[in-house]
């Protein structure tokens, strides 16, 4: 049985994939169980020397350079007594706060003393004003032969004679005549007054 052209092409084609194709499926599977031995087989060189040293900043935010020399070259154990000289001057005062407590009671407050203020009972009961002084003057006896003791009594310029129970200007009562004053009673404000003998 003989191919004709048009198979043999094909079947050449079918050939030239098929070989591809297996080229590739080695390829993975070698890759996927080469991959731990290689990582296996690597070790890390012991004589490596490696600088940690981490870099520092400069003022301006860039880091330094890696030409500056190293801060632990210019370390100075040399005591610098100025400095020393300089801390021994200086005085710790504390908070007052007590480092060895975790609660500390805060300080007394100072008492400020409190003045009652005066309550406010709604308003004051009335107090009548007190009565007008009695504006009579008693300046002297009139003592008739046989007769009672009458008294001299002057309101501004008018003058008054009456004895123990009379009304003077309609309005004081005398109640009593003693030797050196006499107590004159006023019927409108029942206001009592002794007024003293004036002299002359």
């Amino acid at each position: 049985m003989k191919l004709g052209a048009e198979n043999k092409n094909k079947v050449i084609a079918a050939a030239v994939l098929g070989v591809i194709a297996v080229v590739a499926l080695a390829y993975e599977v070698s890759g996927w169980f080469g991959s731990s031995s290689a990582s296996t087989n690597v070790s890390a060189p012991t004589n490596v020397a490696v600088n940690i040293a981490p870099r520092q900043r400069n003022s301006s935010g860039n880091r330094n350079s890696a030409s500056k020399k190293d801060p632990t070259q210019t370390l100075d154990p040399s005591l610098r007594f100025g400095v020393l000289k300089s801390s021994e001057d200086t005085k710790y005062e504390g908070t007052g706060r007590n480092i060895f407590r975790v609660f500390v009671e805060p300080p007394p407050r100072p008492v400020v003393p409190v003045t009652p203020q005066p309550q406010a009972s709604g308003p004051a009961p009335y107090v009548p004003p007190p009565p007008p002084p009695i504006e009579l003057k008693f300046y002297g006896f009139a003592t008739p032969a046989g007769g009672t003791k009458r008294i001299f009594l002057a309101h501004n310029e008018d003058v008054f004679i009456a004895k123990e129970g009379d009304i003077v200007d309609r309005r004081y009562k005398v109640m009593k005549i003693s030797a050196n004053s006499v107590d004159i009673l006023d019927v409108l404000s029942n206001n009592r007054q002794s007024i003293p003998l004036s002299q002359g």
